[in-house]
């Protein structure tokens, strides 16, 4: 259950599906109930394959290209970090790729739930290299089947965030959400923090070994 609550409470800290929903009700305002309803579904959908995917195969492409798992877990950390101070600063919805072009693009398509919502928006490059470098540090049957439930469960906690979003922005206001969004970011500061401090021990260890 611990292992469970760690990587929910990472995943969701990191992927901050809070801080979609303004950005969600700006690209459905004009969809019916259903049909956001529909978005919100996919999105989760989506976001579910990318993660699982990442989780499972990210470390051959790992392998391919030559990467240690030290190296990832620095880069990924200073990714998660960037996106935590763009939480604490507000500017966090610039940092996910969707500027004013992208957003024109998607409100004119039929289907936006797997781009720009569940990528980059959702499954970034943190999410992505947390579940890669997870992966490397639990392989036992049992870990494996407890990162797939929590990974699952960050979907369906999409889709809620999602499917109440224009609820939660009305509930909530700029103000309530932007608070929520630079509490999370301390948290994902200081997870990006963790896996650079936890890579460079080991590179410290290995080197004196």
């Amino acid at each position: 259950m611990d292992l469970f609550i760690y990587l929910f409470a990472a995943l969701f800290s990191v992927i901050n599906p809070i801080g979609t929903v303004p950005i969600f009700v700006g690209l459905t305002h004009d969809e019916s109930k259903k049909e956001r309803s529909r978005i919100s579904l996919w999105t989760a959908i989506n976001v579910f394959i990318i993660l699982i995917v990442s989780f499972f195969i990210g470390q051959y492409a790992l392998t391919f290209f030559g990467i240690g798992i030290d190296s990832l877990r620095i880069a990924g950390g200073l990714i998660i970090v960037s996106s935590g101070f763009s939480l604490l600063s507000g500017k966090f919805n610039k940092k996910r790729g969707v500027n004013k072009k992208v957003e024109t693009d998607a409100q004119k398509r039929n289907d936006i739930a797997l781009t720009p919502l569940a990528m980059p928006m959702l499954a970034g490059p943190g999410s992505i290299s947390l579940l890669i470098a997870f992966y490397q540090e639990h392989q036992t049957t049992t870990e494996i089947i407890i990162a797939t439930l929590a990974i699952l469960s960050i979907g369906i906690t999409i889709f809620i965030i999602l499917r109440s979003a224009h609820y939660l922005a009305q509930l909530l206001g700029a103000a309530g959400i932007v608070a929520i969004s630079r509490i999370v970011g301390f948290i994902v500061i200081a997870i990006g923090i963790q896996y650079i401090v936890s890579a460079i021990i080991n590179i410290i260890k290995a080197n004196l070994s």
